[in-house]
């Protein structure tokens, strides 16, 4: 066992961290944020998720934010002092952080989640593709990050919307995704990611500061919760259930034709 890794276990504990932070403050979110890690800790989690751009409040929607000056609110993951402090719990705790946020990148700032591992380093950054504001500069492409626990992808708010996104996490391995949101809610919410766990059977970790969601891969809910106390959720995710279902020869996802989500299909002939 390396010193990152817990005891191994099919059972995967996420916390996802739901209360609505400040817009602009970076400070003040991230003070909140480490008095509800220290209340998590009694609870062992293996994955915490924050909600989008959690560190700034997702300030974007401030009509004085534009592409010139969103930079202001924007952290650079090697430098900040806020992103080393949740590192530092991260490695206390042996535990993972997916930590939402505005990043410095080329050509300006983008709506990134980025991944802390066990013990509290960088183990990358994922960069919204399916951005609705022009501010950000949009990501390229779904990456999948290895864990101790298995491979997992992650998805952003407006990501969620097209099923081509779950799919190409899935197909890259993706035993489980965490979708940190800002937007978007309810009853209709609810049943897109349910829909997406079952067409892909993979459980989806919905972080948002109005709901914390968890799906299973069959497409139910194993995890619900509203309202402002406690600001935080936690539930249980069996990994082994979801090797088990895609190595069924019924399994959707095994039968699907990988070379065109790859590739994309050649235009035909009418």
């Amino acid at each position: 066992m390396t010193p990152m890794a817990r005891p191994k276990s099919s059972r995967l504990r996420v916390a996802l961290v739901r209360f609505r932070p400040a817009k602009g403050d970076l400070a003040a979110n991230y003070r909140r944020l480490l008095a509800v890690l220290r209340a998590l800790a009694r609870r062992r989690p293996d994955v915490v998720v924050t909600s989008e751009c959690f560190l700034d409040g997702y300030v974007v929607t401030e009509p004085r934010v534009t592409r010139r000056t969103i930079g202001r609110y924007a952290v650079d993951p090697a430098r900040s002092p806020l992103v080393r402090g949740v590192a530092a719990w991260a490695r206390a705790h042996r535990c993972w952080v997916i930590l939402g946020c505005t990043r410095h990148v080329r050509g300006g700032a983008a709506n990134s989640a980025l991944v802390l591992d066990r013990r509290g380093r960088l183990a990358g950054a994922y960069d919204k593709v399916s951005n609705k504001t022009p501010v950000f500069v949009a990501g390229r492409r779904f990456p999948t990050f290895r864990a101790d626990f298995g491979r997992f992808g992650i998805m952003i708010c407006n990501d969620r919307h097209w099923p081509e996104t779950m799919r190409r996490l899935a197909l890259g391995g993706a035993r489980i995704v965490f979708n940190p949101a800002d937007g978007g809610w309810g009853e209709y919410n609810d049943w897109m990611l349910r829909v997406r766990s079952r067409e892909n059977e993979t459980p989806i970790a919905f972080a948002h500061p109005r709901i914390s969601l968890v799906t299973t891969l069959d497409g139910g809910l194993a995890l619900r919760r509203t309202g402002r106390r406690p600001p935080y959720a936690v539930a249980d995710v069996d990994l082994a259930a979801v090797a088990a279902a895609r190595a069924r020869p019924d399994s959707r996802l095994r039968r699907a034709r990988r070379q065109f989500y790859a590739r994309g299909p050649r235009a035909g002939r009418a």
